[in-house]
C-alpha cells in the first residue's frame, strides 16, 4: 500500500510516498481503507522535530492524526464492513502511525460512524485540527462556560478560532470574538458570517475588542496563536476571565503583563489531551454532543483546499506557511 512516511525530522520534504505492506487488524481493531485525511498544525512539528516525543524511537512514522476510512475488515463487533467512520485521538501520526496511508487499522474507542447525510470532506474537515473538540472542552471544562458569556478565539481560518467561535455561538455565548491578519482574511471571516472578526492589519486586538465590547472585555480566551497576540490576548478579559493556551501558531514565545492577570483576577490554563486532565468518557461524550450539533446544523466546517496525498509536502507547507481560510485535507484515493 502506498503511505506517507518520513524517516528523518526535518522541512516539509521528509514526508514521502513510500511503499509499506498492508497491515493487518488485531483483536478489537478494525482495518479500514482511508479516504480523505486533514492536516494539523501538530503533524507539522512532529515531523519537524519539535515536540518532545520527537525522537529516534519515533521513526520512521507514517503522519497524520485524523480522517475518514471504510471498514473493510473487522475483529470489533461496533463495526461492521462497508460503515464509513472519522479516526481520530489515540496517538496516531505521534507515537504511532497515522492516517495519511491507504490502509490502516485502529481500535474502536478511537472511531465513530459517520452520518449517511456527511460527506468524506466534511466529515475529515470536522475532525482535522481537532478545532471543535478543543473549543467545546476548553469551554466547558475548563472555564465552566455560561449562556452568554463573552469569548475570543484568535485566528479566524485556523481550526481553534474558527471552531470555537462556532461552539461558543452554539453554547449561547453573549458574543464570539476573533481574528484576522489581514484585510483580506476579515473580509472573507465576515462573508462567511464571522462579523466579529477584528481587522488587526487595522487596529489592535485591545482596541477591536473594546470597541465590541463597550469597554467590558471577554469572559474567556482560547487561544491557539500565541506568540506576539498572547500578551494582547491577555489584556483583553473581563475580571475573573480566564486564558487557555491551546497552541502557537503565531509562536512559541509570548510576553505577558502579569497585572493583566494579577488586577483582572484571571486565570491561565494550558490545554492538552492527556488522560490526567480528559477522561476517555469526558472526550467520548465530548465527541457525541459535538457530533449532533453537526446533525443539527449548528457546526460548519469550512474547507480551504484538497490535495492529492502526493502532494504531501506542499499541503503541510500551505497550511503552515500560507495560513488558509479553513481545512487543509488529502484526498487518499489519488495517491498515485
Amino acid at each position: 500500500m502506498k503511505a506517507l512516511q518520513y524517516r528523518a525530522f526535518g522541512g516539509y520534504e521528509e514526508d514521502r510516498l513510500v511503499e509499506l505492506p498492508m497491515p493487518s487488524p488485531s483483536n478489537g481493531e478494525v482495518l479500514l481503507r482511508m479516504r480523505t485525511v486533514g492536516i494539523n498544525p501538530l503533524d507539522n512539528t512532529f515531523r519537524s522535530g519539535h515536540q518532545p516525543a520527537a525522537n529516534g524511537q519515533n521513526l520512521a512514522r507514517v503522519g497524520g492524526q485524523n480522517g475518514v476510512g471504510i471498514v473493510v475488515e473487522t475483529r470489533n463487533p461496533a463495526f461492521k464492513p462497508g460503515e464509513r467512520v472519522t479516526v481520530a485521538g489515540g496517538g496516531f501520526g505521534r507515537s504511532l502511525d497515522g492516517t495519511w496511508r491507504e490502509f490502516m487499522t485502529a481500535p474502536a474507542d478511537f472511531l465513530s460512524i459517520v452520518p449517511d447525510d456527511v460527506s468524506d470532506d466534511i466529515a475529515s474537515a470536522f475532525v482535522a485540527g481537532a478545532g471543535y473538540l478543543t473549543g467545546y472542552l476548553a469551554l466547558t471544562e475548563f472555564a465552566k462556560f455560561k449562556p452568554g458569556q463573552i469569548v475570543l478565539a484568535p485566528g479566524i481560518g485556523g481550526a481553534v478560532g474558527m471552531e470555537t467561535v462556532q461552539i461558543a455561538r452554539r453554547l449561547g455565548a453573549g458574543m464570539a470574538i476573533s481574528t484576522a491578519s489581514t484585510t483580506e482574511k476579515a473580509e472573507m471571516a465576515r462573508a462567511a458570517g464571522y462579523g466579529d472578526a477584528i481587522d488587526l492589519s487595522r487596529e489592535s486586538l485591545r482596541d477591536g475588542v473594546a470597541r465590541l465590547t463597550s469597554g467590558a472585555g471577554v469572559d474567556v480566551i482560547v487561544d491557539g496563536v500565541g506568540g506576539d497576540l498572547a500578551g494582547e490576548a491577555v489584556g483583553t478579559l473581563a475580571f475573573g476571565g480566564m486564558w487557555i493556551s491551546v497552541g502557537y501558531a503565531g509562536g512559541r514565545n509570548a510576553s505577558i503583563d502579569v497585572t493583566d492577570l494579577i488586577w483582572r483576577g484571571a486565570t491561565a490554563r494550558g490545554f492538552v489531551f492527556r488522560p490526567e486532565i480528559f477522561s476517555a468518557d469526558t472526550i467520548a461524550i465530548a465527541k457525541e454532543v459535538l457530533q449532533k450539533f453537526l446533525i443539527e446544523g449548528g457546526l460548519s466546517p469550512t474547507i480551504a483546499k484538497i490535495f492529492p496525498l502526493a502532494q504531501a509536502a506542499e499541503a503541510v507547507r500551505h497550511l503552515i506557511e500560507d495560513r488558509p481560510f479553513g481545512r487543509v485535507l488529502m484526498n487518499v484515493s489519488s495517491a498515485g
